[in-house]
């Protein structure tokens, strides 16, 4: 069986899968305090069983969601010696979508916006993930249909399109293909750090 961990947005979310099977589920949309309420709602979702492997969302997302998530996939997977991947966020969502071709788009840090596109059969992105203020990204991202957190913000700005306001969830992760659920454990932050070294 495959744990899955999903803290990335404002969502704290995990999921036992066998294969396609969702074996059982927590999903909780809680803003903050994914560092509080991740390990007990793994504990309470695995009682005494313990996962074959674990993948975790690696982002883009909250900077601090994204390293809680990380980071207590690797201990447990340290503990446990079980194999650790990772997924992003953006297909994830994606994934969750019907649709031949459909865009995501996350808020982002300093009011710009993740964004990045998907197609089907099977799901594969159409570009790579960017970072764009709305005004960049309504002019760089062409699918009529929009999910995420940022999607009305996009849809609004391009005067066209369908937004739909979605969340990654963990359990969602048996609709990917196996190519986009093997990136390596590390965060993807799909921005660079505001801070900078000092010269």
């Amino acid at each position: 069986m495959i744990l899955v961990i999903e803290t990335a947005t404002a969502a704290c979310s995990v999921a036992l899968l066998d294969g396609a099977e969702i074996v059982d589920e927590r999903h909780d949309e809680i803003g903050r305090g994914h560092a509080e309420r991740l390990l007990p709602m793994i504990a309470d979702m695995l009682g005494t069983s313990r996962p074959a492997s674990i993948l975790v969302d690696c982002g883009p997302g909250s900077f601090t969601g994204v390293r809680v998530g990380v980071a207590a996939a690797q201990g447990l997977a340290i503990g446990w010696q079980v194999p650790l991947a990772g997924y992003s966020s953006m297909a994830l969502i994606a994934a969750s979508a019907e649709a031949e071709e459909v865009a995501v788009a996350l808020q982002g840090g300093h009011g710009q916006l993740f964004v990045q596109s998907f197609r089907y059969g099977p799901l594969e992105p159409l570009d790579d993930l960017r970072s764009l203020t709305p005004e960049e990204a309504a002019a760089a991202v062409a699918p009529d249909l929009v999910l995420g957190s940022g999607a009305e913000a996009l849809v609004s700005m391009r005067g066209r399109g369908r937004a739909v306001d979605a969340m990654p969830r963990a359990a969602d992760v048996r609709l990917l293909p196996e190519a986009l659920r093997g990136l390596p454990a590390r965060p993807i932050y799909g921005r660079a750090p505001d801070a900078r070294p000092m010269q």
